[in-house]
């Protein structure tokens, strides 16, 4: 069966001309899947009989089901754990915040990038996501919430750019003015740090925000808690990334997930503003999130202010970040972590 929402408008041209059909067919079909997020061929209805006769024989509208819907009593987040065609799960995070909606979204099942303190990570990468279903997760969102979401951060279960190609059509068909038409300077991708891919992303020069997550500014402290970093150290990532910034001349984000007693010591802070003064970038400082059988704590609040002050008073702009949905095990990967274990299959 065609997956018709993986199809770019292109591709959709030549499939309906190929079916003996005007090309503005395809831009209907197109439009329907897109913008207005139709989920079965029986909402065509500006579609010839016999063409909806063959779409049902030989393609298909993806969509996603919900396992579990929780919403955060105190601040609105709304966590989804998604029920894919095959019984797999991913998640997907909404948040309201005065500017808008924004949503995470996932784009693989499981991660294999080894991450300590991540639970997406657990029991590894099962496969990538096409770029139907992360479509999917917003699309449901949008539908079951009854809003518009305007910001896109592409950083739940899985490692983006280990899912490129999927990734990249997803930013294709998710921007497009005759679909979602999300700008892309509304839209953030976070990496681990995978080098080539982020030269190789340098490429479609878009306009999005590179986010990285660094958590660590020595070599020796980050091989410990990013596997990554035993192939691709501090100083490789960090002239990919500067690279990345020359190409599309967009601000970059580094994700800093705050340890107590590992990474957030003065020393670690003062190699961060060595590592960054100067250049145009933000870093998002996050306590981390103390998952089941792990032995990290975060910084306790005066010593991640701290650690803040350090680093702004000296160039850096740094944040600390609103910490949403707390009450609901929004960080990713625990609401398919606790599934799993339930059904046996962790």
């Amino acid at each position: 069966m065609i997956d018709l929402k993986s199809k770019n408008l292109q591709e959709l041209c030549e499939f309906v001309t190929k079916l003996s059909y005007p090309k503005y067919r395809a831009e209907q079909l197109f439009r329907r899947i897109h913008a207005r997020g139709a989920r079965s061929f029986d909402e065509m209805t500006d579609l010839p009989r016999e063409m909806i006769s063959y779409l049902k024989e030989n393609a298909r509208i993806s969509f996603v089901e919900t396992e579990r819907k929780l919403t955060s009593s105190s601040d609105g987040t709304v966590k989804y754990l998604y029920r894919l065609h095959d019984g797999h799960f991913v998640e997907t995070v909404v948040m309201k915040y005065h500017h808008g909606y924004s949503v995470c979204l996932s784009t693989q099942v499981g991660c294999r990038m080894g991450c300590a303190f991540c639970q997406s990570t657990k029991g590894g990468k099962v496969r990538d996501l096409a770029p139907s279903e992360i479509i999917d997760q917003m699309m449901f969102a949008e539908r079951d919430l009854d809003i518009r979401i305007g910001n896109i951060v592409l950083m739940g279960i899985g490692e983006p750019l280990d899912n490129f190609e999927n990734v990249i059509r997803f930013l294709e068909l998710v921007g497009h003015p005759k679909g979602q038409n999300i700008g892309y300077r509304h839209i953030s991708l976070s990496t681990c740090g995978l080098v080539p891919k982020i030269y190789q992303l340098a490429e479609y020069d878009f306009p999005i925000t590179l986010s990285v997550s660094l958590h660590a500014p020595f070599d020796d402290m980050r091989n410990k808690i990013m596997p990554v970093n035993r192939k691709y150290d501090i100083s490789a990532l960090m002239r990919a990334v500067f690279d990345y910034q020359k190409i599309t001349n967009r601000r970059v984000s580094f994700e800093y997930t705050l340890i107590r007693g590992m990474n957030d010591t003065r020393e670690c802070a003062a190699q961060l503003v060595k590592l960054l003064r100067g250049r145009l970038c933000h870093v998002n400082l996050i306590p981390v999130n103390k998952i089941q059988n792990e032995r990290f704590d975060a910084s306790d609040r005066r010593h991640i202010a701290a650690f803040q002050e350090y680093l702004t008073q000296r160039g850096v702009n740094a944040t600390v970040r609103r910490t949403l949905g707390a009450d609901i095990s929004a960080s990713c990967g625990q609401l398919r972590s606790d599934q799993l274990e339930k059904e046996g299959t962790s």
